[in-house]
């Protein structure tokens, strides 16, 4: 039974990871596909230890708090809905594809996709504090339940996105350089 249970969330997390290595305006990856992925051990599709060129999925509070810091990586996907006791902090300075080559970059994934990227669950994480110090942090699918705090440039709530809570800009540069598609229940304002 465990390693059925094991077998599904390598499947899972292929299905989510196909699609999240995209650019800032696509969401696609060359990762195996879910069938050549299930066939995979666990330990095969575990994260490589070059943490600034590998995606980091998670299903428990504090392996999310380490993925989204500066020692996280450059994409992070959850894999149910996931609550966090006390601030999580998104620092560090990545780039697209964990590629220092590439853009300055980074994503929360919040959702499963199937193989021809379409969005198949969404998940919460419930946060009450969640600060936001990467440049160019993408928020995409999914919710996240509390207030958000943009200390950086470049922050994005996708259309498919959802903040039920407040998104508090540090600065009026940092709110003009946001792109907020997604939906916010509160207010978004500078403090």
């Amino acid at each position: 039974m465990k390693l059925v249970k094991s077998l599904l969330v390598v499947g899972v997390a292929a299905a989510v990871l196909s699609g999240c290595g995209g650019n800032n305006d696509q969401a696609a990856n060359s990762a195996a596909s879910p069938a050549a992925s299930a066939a995979a051990s666990p330990a095969a599709s575990a994260p490589a230890a070059d943490a600034t060129t590998t995606a980091s999925i998670v299903n428990q509070a504090d392996a999310f708090k380490t993925a989204v810091s500066e020692n996280g990586n450059w994409i992070i996907a959850i894999l149910n809905d996931l609550t966090v006791d006390g601030e999580v902090v998104v620092a560090g300075e990545f780039h697209d594809k964990g590629d220092a080559a590439k853009d300055i970059y980074r994503k929360i994934a919040l959702y499963a996709q199937d193989a021809d990227h379409n969005i198949t669950a969404t998940y919460t994480l419930t946060v009450p504090k969640f600060t936001v110090k990467s440049e160019n942090l993408k928020v995409q699918g999914g919710t996240i339940k509390g207030d958000v705090y943009v200390q950086a440039n470049g922050f994005t709530l996708d259309k498919t996105a959802t903040v039920d809570g407040n998104i508090f800009y540090a600065s009026a540069d940092f709110q003009a350089s946001a792109k907020v598609d997604g939906k916010v229940t509160g207010e978004a304002k500078v403090q």
